[in-house]
This record gives structure tokens, sequence and C-alpha cells, in this order.
């Protein structure tokens, strides 16, 4: 680190260290991950397209649901592959533009599939709650309205912590410990105080985790209140069946999210924190539309309907 700041030169190019060091690892690795991502896109891709031509899926939930692929496809995009790149090389130079571009965009995209999480739960409370005023309540315009809400808050929190994570000066050592441009590996770089940054941080995803974690655990306490209350074993079932998938991609990724980021300090295992994050960057977009599709009676429906009955029952 220099002695002022004023005397230093300025970094305008960092280094990615990958997923890992191990040269034996890579050619596996790289087969691995390009199977995930091809997955990932072809299938969130499917699902799009699948919802988009079938009328019988033209409802709010299966909206929201073409939109969480669209931010899938969009998430995996951003990193996977510089990641497969990484595989080929020993290491990766990004530009310092580069790395504000792709931290702005992850944490774009990583805000906006925690909020349309959440927004997923409201809808399910409003269609087992209140399934004769459901239409009404989630009206098409409403929709539009949530997703585009959606992208203006992500824009702007993604905006606000990446301003103020390349407002800090970097001009000692470019090596980031990781294969995308995270938020704390690059703090750890910055030859300036960081505390009021990483506090910053912590708030911010801290007041996204909260609220939208409010809006799903209040959305299925009324709905398991609503569900108990059923006569009929067979509605009840169909009625938890719709929230089983949403519930399943909820648990995995927040719980990785919520790791990763929701620390008050960014001191933590780098590696641990480098394979937590394939989880929510790679594993989970990949995950969301297979959930969906093997565990949705509507979708598989559909599917048949498009020629595909090879899924299961």
């Amino acid at each position: 680190m220099c002695p002022t700041v004023e005397n230093c030169t300025r970094v305008t190019w960092f280094l990615l260290l990958g997923l890992t060091e191990q040269a034996e690892l890579k050619g596996i690795l790289f087969g691995f991950f390009l199977f995930i991502y091809s997955v990932t896109l072809t299938s969130n891709l499917a699902m799009i397209t699948l919802i988009h031509a079938d009328l019988q899926l033209h409802t709010p939930m299966y909206f929201f649901l073409s939109v969480l692929s669209f931010i899938d496809c969009s998430f995996s995009t951003v990193n996977t592959p510089r990641l497969l790149e990484s595989f080929l090389t020993s290491s990766q130079s990004i530009s310092f533009a580069g790395c504000v571009v792709q931290m702005a965009l992850m944490t774009l995209h990583g805000t906006a599939e925690c909020l349309l999480l959440a927004i997923m739960a409201y809808d399910r409370f409003a269609a087992i709650c209140h399934p004769l005023l459901y239409h009404t309540i989630m009206s098409q315009r409403l929709c539009v309205q949530l997703v585009a809400a959606t992208y203006m808050a992500s824009v702007a929190s993604s905006a606000l912590l990446t301003g103020y994570i390349f407002k800090l000066p970097y001009c000692g050592p470019n090596i980031i410990n990781h294969y995308f441009c995270d938020i704390f590996p690059v703090l750890q770089l910055a030859c300036a105080d960081t505390a009021e940054v990483e506090a910053m941080v912590f708030s911010s995803s801290s007041l996204i985790f909260l609220s939208t974690v409010t809006v799903i655990l209040v959305s299925y306490a009324y709905v398991l209140v609503t569900v108990s209350r059923m006569r009929s074993p067979e509605a009840q079932s169909k009625a938890l069946s719709t929230c089983a998938s949403h519930l399943t991609a909820i648990c995995l990724f927040y719980g990785t999210v919520t790791f990763t980021y929701a620390q008050p300090s960014m001191r933590g295992s780098t590696e641990e924190n480098k394979v937590v994050s394939v989880f929510y960057t790679v594993v989970i977009p990949m995950l969301n539309p297979l959930i969906y599709s093997l565990r949705n009676k509507d979708v598989k429906a559909a599917l048949k309907r498009r020629g595909f009955g090879m899924l299961p029952s």
C-alpha cells in the first residue's frame, strides 16, 4: 500500500485468479461448468418460450416465472463465460471498467432475483387465500408494474453500491482472489479504510433480505392457515404443490446469498466464499427451471401438448 493515496498509481486492470489454481482439475471443471451453462441457457430459454407459446400458462404465476428464467439466464451469462475461460488460462485480466460493469450487473441481477421471489410469494398468497379475486388483485398491469419496480430498485441499489465501492482508491495490488469481480474480494484491494463501505454493503444486503423474507414469511403464513382450513385433502395437496417449487427455489437462493453477503465483516474464508458463490451464480440458475418443470403439473401438461412427454408424472 502506498504511503499516501496521492502518490499512488491508480489500478487500470485487475487479475482474476479463478476458481482453482490446480491445473489437473481445470480440464474436468471446464467440461462440468460448460455442461451446466449449456443446460442453464437451454432450460431457461425453453421455459420462457413455453410460457409465451402456451395460452394456458398466460397467468401471473407463469409470467413471473418467465421473468425469473430471464434473470437466471442473464445472471449466469455475466460471469460463467469468464469462469470457463479461466480454466483454459493460468489467470485472466479484466479492465477496471470491465470490473465495474461486471460487479454492477451481478449485483443488479442478484437483487432482482431476491425481489422477484418475494413477489412470487405474494402471488401465491393472492391465488390461494383470495382465489375469486386473484385475477383482479394480480392484474396484468400490476404484474408489469411489479417487474418494472423490481428492475428500478435493483438498478438503483446496484448503482449505489458499485459507485461507492469504486470511489475508493485502488492503487496497490490488483490480484482478485475470485473468478469474478465480487464485492468483498475487490474491497480487500482498496488502499483506504473500507469500514464505511462494508457497513453500507451489509446494511443494503440486510435491508433487501429482511424486507423480502418478511413478505415471503407473511405470505406463506397466510397460505398455511388457508390450506389448513380446506376440507378436501385434494385441494390441500394442489395448493401446497403450487408452492413447493417456489419454496425450494427460495431456500436454495437465499441460503447461499445470505451466507456470502449478509455478514457484518468481509473477513472470512475466500476459498469458502468462492465455492458458495458457484451455487448462486452458476448452479441455481440451472436448477430453477428444472425444479419448476419437474414439480409442476401445468408445465408438464404444457410440455406434453407441445409434444414433449418425457417428464415423469
